[in-house]
């Protein structure tokens, strides 16, 4: 693994930007920050990864070397599914970082967003054997649809990408043991709220734990009726929340539109 020094202001260039891939640039920004903001960030690694519209096997990906705080919509780095820099860039990127991302792309054509993280919640969680709990409201949302994916080292080798989408298979969410979480999403909307949700759903767990107390759990009738009624029939997630976290940037600090 290579570090690379990366300016903060300087534009990769991949040519013009049509409308939907500017969108795309902003939103994903936008993700990055309100991520540093809520302190899922860790140094400089995790990704959260967007398709470039209308441009198959192209992808948008944060600089290598930036803190997620210091991502704008311009210095995002297009890619391809092998993690090479389309056009030119002064920016590195972490192609062995992506190739975690490269493997949900390649297998979900419904995964436009994936978003890894290694928050100290989700990991914590991801590290005890029965996992998430369907001990809350938020953790119910994934009662039947989280994914686990079993540690296997740092290097991430393509067999393994094998391996962890058939463990992901259609869900929206996973745990990665000992490692973290990931979500994906039909939009950069959808993927953020997911792992929201999650790592709610993950705080929560370890504070009641904490109390050392026995957990109230729904029954399976109640825990699957509920899952139900959050899915809400497979509506993308996230439309209605999205503008309002936007506004919250625009009000802190718009550089992330840059």
């Amino acid at each position: 693994m290579s570090f690379t020094h990366t300016p903060t202001g300087h534009v990769a260039d991949s040519g013009p930007l049509s409308d939907a891939e500017r969108q795309t640039r902003i939103d994903l920004a936008a993700a990055y920050r309100l991520a540093a903001l809520n302190g899922w960030d860790d140094l400089i690694y995790t990704h959260i990864s967007a398709s470039v519209p209308d441009e198959p096997g192209h992808f948008l990906i944060n600089p290598f070397g930036l803190a997620f705080d210091e991502v704008r919509a311009s210095n995002l780095v297009k890619i391809d599914i092998a993690g090479n820099i389309v056009g030119t860039s002064e920016y590195a990127v972490n192609a062995t970082g992506f190739a975690l991302h490269a493997a949900v792309h390649a297998a979900r054509a419904d995964a436009f967003c994936v978003m890894h993280l290694h928050n100290t919640a989700g990991v914590a969680v991801s590290a005890q054997p029965a996992g998430l709990l369907p001990a809350s409201q938020h953790a119910l949302r994934f009662y039947g649809q989280l994914a686990y994916h079993d540690y296997e080292g740092l290097a991430f080798t393509p067999a393994e990408g094998e391996r962890l989408v058939a463990n992901l298979a259609d869900k929206p969410a996973m745990l990665l043991r000992n490692h973290g979480t990931l979500t994906a999403g039909r939009t950069v909307a959808e993927a953020y709220v997911l792992m929201a949700t999650l790592l709610k759903a993950c705080e929560i767990q370890l504070q009641a734990q904490a109390c050392g107390t026995a957990l109230v759990i729904p029954d399976d009738a109640l825990a699957a009726r509920t899952a139900a009624q959050l899915y809400d029939g497979g509506a993308i997630e996230g439309a209605l929340e999205w503008p309002a976290l936007l506004r919250k940037l625009d009000r802190l600090d718009r550089s992330y539109r840059d």
